[in-house]
């Protein structure tokens, strides 16, 4: 520990003291001296306490301190601010551009305690919700994040999308008569990713040169078979280079995972060189599998007997659902969600679902507010028709499992999506229970990402998938695969379970802007990872078949409750 680590501790203790409100003169004490200790002129660890106390601007009390820095890296004070602050807001005081206060009034106004939750609060665009912040705050502090995050080595897939591009683009231009593919995790289009890989039959030499105009630090591997180097916003790429005649077979072994090449080799020990993918899929007696299943699960053995689902692709969708508008905590009005719905995306519906009333941090609609919102859907689909809007609802489960809105106003709502959004540090059973009592409500249509997870943040609470899972197939409850690139939710690795007990999926995209309806790329990406047919799921249903679902299923549940 030199004097800059132990200056940080008492950084940290006068951040922290500013955080809690505590004397603003003891903190700013606090602060000036972890400057006057990171200037010291000689080292903290070996001084004693006269030579520390001697220090302009260090005086007993803060030379004792130091010892205990030394000795323990920590001191009383500080140990008693770090036990009443959440984790989160220690990770919180790392991102550039926050300090304790902000930090305090992000804590106090959102009730967010995480990096993980303020990304996602900067998505929804509600952290200029918060006493201090604007726009251009919120996407400061949102860059600095993501900076973070690829700094700890870790990719979303969606957030490298771009960058992935714009290599891919470079290398087909600057090696125009040879062939590039993307390949590795990247092909497989996992949520998450370690590096952006790709394939070319150029030499190794010459994909070092294309590779060198792009300005970036370049690794070449000892073998020449891979060449390393990082863009601009830190991504990590790899580049693989093959001769033309093993170009297919290079492309099968660096698609599949582990897992799913060891079901190859259990076929044919050595992957055969051919022309194609397809040929080399063919030679083991296997109907062609699709990069996003090579994942080791039962893809081999549906191919072995040509049994694959034909997976679902962006066209097939033909309305999106679980939507938000300027009426809760969206950024664009609900006639901009619908127009855009409808004329950039030929959609032929939207599901607005605003956040109910619980949801105070996100401007949660009272029941006047639902009703003029109502008033407007009804204007909107005389104007816009044969385009429709769906009145729904993002219900929020309560702790005990029910919805938060009586009964006679549910019934109102063509469709009920049910989300939990607090109370996330519930144990599994509790957590179960819960999912399943909003489940067995009558009125819910959907149940809102499943586990409330944000990628590369917060995991969800832990819940019972299959007992969950069971819940939706026993009341005819839809599961959302939630779109939004932070969290893809359900998991794609239960989308099969489901699938397998007869649950319809919905990919929605929980958009809180314009462009935020685009996500549903990613939710198809992940549906198709976890074998989803366009059969299977609710919103590539045309209008009218989705109106007659929604009339029935609510048919059903008035005539229940009549008897």
């Amino acid at each position: 520990m030199d004097n800059k680590a132990i200056a940080k501790v008492f950084k940290l203790c006068a951040q922290l003291m500013e955080f809690h409100n505590d004397n603003s003169f003891r903190a700013k004490a606090m602060g000036s001296a972890s400057f006057k200790i990171d200037k010291l002129p000689f080292s903290a660890i070996d001084a004693t306490l006269d030579q520390l106390s001697s220090q302009q601007g260090i005086g007993k009390s803060t030379a004792e301190r130091i010892k205990l820095v030394v000795s323990s890296g920590t001191f009383p004070d500080l140990d008693n601010l770090l036990a009443k602050t959440p984790k989160g807001i220690l990770d919180m005081l790392n991102i550039k551009g926050l300090g304790p206060k902000k930090i305090q009034a992000i804590w106090k106004d959102l009730n967010i305690e995480s990096v993980g939750e303020l990304y996602y609060a900067c998505n929804e665009n509600r952290l200029i919700e918060a006493k201090g912040f604007g726009l251009k705050t919120q996407e400061d502090i949102k860059r600095s994040i993501e900076f973070t995050i690829a700094n700890e080595g870790w990719i979303l897939y969606a957030k490298a999308l771009p960058s992935a591009n714009q290599v891919y683009t470079h290398l087909k231009n600057q090696l125009p008569t040879y062939r590039v593919s993307f390949t590795g995790e990247f092909r497989r289009k996992c949520e998450i990713l370690t590096n952006i890989e790709l394939l070319s039959d150029a030499s190794a030499d010459e994909i070092y040169k294309a590779i060198e105009k792009l300005n970036n630090e370049i690794i070449l591997s000892e073998d020449k078979r891979s060449i390393s180097f990082k863009d601009e916003n830190n991504f990590s790429f790899v580049v693989y280079s093959a001769p033309e005649d093993l170009y297919a077979k290079e492309l099968v072994i660096t698609t599949g995972s582990e897992k799913h090449l060891e079901l190859i080799k259990q076929i044919q020990t050595v992957v055969p060189a051919l022309s194609s993918e397809e040929e080399i899929y063919r030679q083991l007696k296997l109907s062609y599998i699709e990069p996003e299943l090579r994942e080791g699960f039962d893809e081999v053995e549906l191919a072995k007997v040509n049994q694959l689902p034909t997976l679902i692709t962006f066209q097939d969708i033909k309305g999106t659902l679980h939507n938000h508008s300027t009426y809760s905590d969206g950024v664009h009005t609900l006639t901009e969600m619908a127009r855009y719905s409808k004329e950039e995306l030929g959609l032929a519906y939207l599901g607005i679902c605003d956040h109910s009333k619980t949801a105070v941090y996100a401007n949660g609609l009272s029941i006047e507010r639902l009703e003029e919102q109502w008033v407007e859907i009804d204007h909107l689909n005389k104007t816009l028709a044969p385009f429709k809007i769906f009145k729904g609802i993002e219900s929020d489960i309560l702790s005990d499992g029910s919805l938060d809105y009586p009964d006679r106003v549910l019934e109102k709502f063509d469709f009920v999506v049910a989300s939990v959004h607090s109370n996330l540090k519930m144990e599994a059973s509790k957590a179960t229970e819960r999912l399943i009592k909003a489940i067995e409500n009558p009125y819910t249509t959907i149940l809102g990402h499943p586990t409330g997870r944000l990628l590369l943040s917060r995991a969800g609470y832990p819940i019972d998938y299959k007992k969950v899972i069971d819940a939706c197939a026993s009341n005819d409850v839809v599961i959302e695969i939630n779109a939004n690139p932070l969290r893809l939710d359900l998991d794609w690795r239960w989308h099969r379970y489901a699938l397998a007990q007869g649950v319809l999926l919905s990919i929605n995209p929980d958009a809180h802007r314009t462009e935020g309806l685009l996500d549903m790329h990613y939710g198809v990406f992940a549906a198709r990872k976890g074998g989803l047919s366009k059969e299977n799921c609710l919103n590539t249903y045309g209008l009218s078949e989705i109106s007659v679902y929604f009339s029935n299923r609510k048919s059903k549940v008035l005539s229940k409750k009549n008897t």
